[in-house]
């Protein structure tokens, strides 16, 4: 009915090993971080696409440097 001891025949359950328990808390973390960063999202993977994207066009205009003097034009009429 309880939780109660063994008997004093039968040997306790095995324990699981220190490795394993925490590759099974890695992979948990892992899971609930996936999980929280696409709450609320229908279509994660587009959303990673777009991120990605931006990413990739930021970092070619950093790699770019600045523009040239004399570039372009404002006129106001």
């Amino acid at each position: 009915m309880g939780m109660c001891f063994p008997c004093p025949g039968e040997s306790a359950p095995p324990t699981p090993d220190l490795e394993e328990k925490r590759a099974k808390l890695a992979e948990a973390a892992e899971r609930r971080q996936k999980e929280a960063a696409s709450r609320g999202i229908l279509d994660v993977q587009s959303v990673e696409e777009k991120r990605k994207k931006k990413e990739k066009i930021e970092k070619q205009i950093a790699t770019s440097g600045p523009p040239p003097q004399g570039g372009l034009r404002w006129t106001v009429s």
